[in-house]
This record gives structure tokens, C-alpha cells and sequence, in this order.
């Protein structure tokens, strides 16, 4: 069961992380296109790549990586790491989403340098990820044990709050 739900995981990242780098060259080439039909071809092929294959993705990522969690019982220091980067990863995909809406408006191009700038940012975070899973590094920051572990936060702010019957 944990080897199909890592394989399903890894697909599907890579699916998500490859759609998400590949989508501001679609976008560079809205500058391109003159007549209508190729315009709306265009769109209908980011639209798809965006709705149709990239956010299952990512949605089967997320999940499955979910269920790995429980499965495996991960709670190391590096995966908090690796969760952060993960949730900008999913704000890239976003604000991705947003550019789809707003690009094929009457006059709208994506510059050049906000496709390289977007490819940039976007690769740096998938080798962030993947850099943090395959070393597996120790943190050696002074965090509180409790913020380790699962209910941990809740065991420290009990005693901080007011409404909370000791």
C-alpha cells in the first residue's frame, strides 16, 4: 500500500512541477498570436493543461502525500521544511491559475522577463523539495521539542490562554 500511494505521489508531483514550469512559455506566446482563432486555441490549451491535467495533479499530490504522512508516521524537522516549500509551491500554483484568467483579456501579453522570473522562482522551489527529501537534512535550530511532533502546539499555548480550564 505505501509503495503504490509513493509511486502514485511522485507522478503526480512530477506531472504538478513539470505543468507548473512549462506554463509561462504558454503565456510568452499570447504576445504572438494576432488572429482570434489562434488566440483561442491558445487558451483552450493553457486552459486545459491548467484545469484538466496540472490541479488533479497537484490535487493527487497532495493527497496521497497526506496519506503518506499517516502512513509513514513523518514527523522529522525536514518535513516541516519541505511542507513550507510545498505551500508555496501550491501559491505559485495559484497565482498561475490568476495569470490564466487575466492573460487572454482584449490586450493583455506576459512579458519575457516575468516568464523568466516565474521560471526561476518556480524551479528554485522544486529543487528545494527535492533537495530537502533526498538529504534528509537534521535541523539543528533550537525549536521547541513540542512543535515536532503532532499536538505538540496545542500542549504548549493550553497554558497560555485564558478560556482553556487547566
Amino acid at each position: 500500500m505505501i509503495l503504490a500511494l509513493k509511486v502514485i505521489h511522485i507522478a503526480a508531483i512530477a506531472i504538478w512541477a513539470g505543468g507548473i514550469v512549462s506554463l509561462p512559455g504558454l503565456y510568452v506566446q499570447r504576445a504572438h498570436v494576432q488572429d482570434k482563432e489562434s488566440l483561442y486555441r491558445l487558451q483552450m490549451m493553457v486552459r486545459f493543461a491548467y484545469v484538466s491535467i496540472i490541479s488533479p495533479a497537484a490535487f493527487l499530490a497532495v493527497i496521497s502525500g497526506t496519506l503518506l504522512i499517516f502512513g509513514r508516521e513523518t514527523f522529522a524537522g525536514w518535513f516541516s521544511i519541505k511542507l513550507f516549500f510545498v505551500g508555496l509551491l501550491v501559491i505559485l500554483h495559484v497565482l498561475t491559475g490568476l495569470i490564466i484568467i487575466r492573460l487572454f483579456r482584449e490586450g493583455e501579453i506576459y512579458p519575457v522577463w516575468r516568464f523568466i522570473v516565474a521560471t526561476i522562482i518556480t524551479c528554485a522551489v522544486i529543487l528545494v523539495i527535492l533537495l530537502v527529501v533526498l538529504a534528509k537534512p537534521p535541523i539543528d535550530i533550537a525549536i521547541p521539542a513540542a512543535l515536532m511532533e503532532p499536538g505538540g502546539l496545542r500542549r504548549l499555548v493550553q497554558g497560555l490562554s485564558p478560556w482553556t480550564i487547566p
